[in-house]
């Protein structure tokens, strides 16, 4: 049985403990909100730039582009798997990493690049090649998407790749944020909702023209969004962590204080026991 001393000394480090997750759960409330205004300020513009593609597409007869294509044959599919920079949020970035390992035991050639450097160090570990490395919430995260957005384009255009796959978390709620994976290039017809044109709507120079510059465009809000919720999905699983192991040191707390009582009223109980019987081997 643990002694007295032993017991403080354990309290003491539960109590220090639970002082800094009272912190981080403190930091990862208040960056979810920032995260989540993000999101809000970024669903017009997504709201617009669905819009558009869906009108561009039910204006055009035949989609001469390269993301509404497959890419080149015998090249690797390439797949974006997107973590968060740190941990201590349970098993958030363990769930994305186990979402594209699967994904690499059905797909045996994979080309890969890595947001987030818990992103980067699992694909480091399982010997696999990193074609590029972007932090996820070092810089602006905007223009990290921007060159993300780049890289994979002028690798699929070139025949480096066969394909755009994302692995990134999707906020359902506070509690559960749920790994998804989905091809985003070649774009598929499905994926755009095609529908018909509401009223009248004019494209100059053609809708072909304007359809070119749109998709890239799509491409890069897309991957921006995927980031915006990656790192809101991030702060609420360490927000949720942060509570439980708050909640679990103050159990452990009180269970060690009790048995710290136990232990000091056996300790008083004894040495009351050794006080009589000295006294009645005296008085013996």
């Amino acid at each position: 049985m643990p002694s007295v001393r032993d017991l403080r000394d354990r309290i003491r480090s539960l109590k220090n403990t639970q002082q800094i997750t009272k912190a981080m759960k403190q930091v990862a409330a208040a960056k979810i909100r920032r995260a989540e205004a993000l999101q809000k300020q970024s669903r017009p513009y997504a709201d617009a730039i669905g819009a558009m593609l869906r009108d561009l597409i039910a204006n055009v007869g035949s989609i001469d582009h390269p993301f509404m294509k497959g890419g080149r044959g015998g090249a690797p599919g390439g797949v974006i798997l997107m973590t968060a920079d740190k941990g201590l949020a349970g098993s958030f970035n363990s769930n994305l990493i186990r979402a594209a390992e699967i994904h690499a035991r059905e797909n045996a050639d994979l080309a890969w690049y890595a947001i987030g450097i818990k992103a980067r160090n699992a694909l480091r570990r399982q010997s696999r090649e990193t074609l590029q490395f972007w932090p996820l919430a070092q810089g602006v995260m905007f223009d990290s998407a921007q060159e993300l957005a780049h890289r994979v384009t002028d690798d699929f255009t070139e025949g480096r790749i066969s394909s755009i796959t994302l692995v990134s978390p999707k906020l359902v709620n506070m509690m559960t944020q749920r790994p998804e994976v989905r091809q985003i290039v070649p774009i598929a017809a499905e994926q755009t909702e095609k529908k018909p044109a509401q009223g009248s709507v004019e494209f100059e120079p053609s809708p072909e023209f304007v359809l070119g510059r749109l998709l890239p465009k799509y491409l890069e809000f897309t991957l921006y969004s995927a980031m915006l919720e990656t790192n809101a999905s991030f702060y609420a699983a360490q927000l949720v962590a942060m509570n439980n192991a708050t909640d679990n040191a103050k159990k452990l707390i009180d269970e060690n204080t009790v048995e710290m009582n136990k232990a000091r009223q056996a300790a008083i109980t004894k040495e009351i026991l050794e006080i009589v019987g000295g006294a009645e081997a005296l008085a013996g």
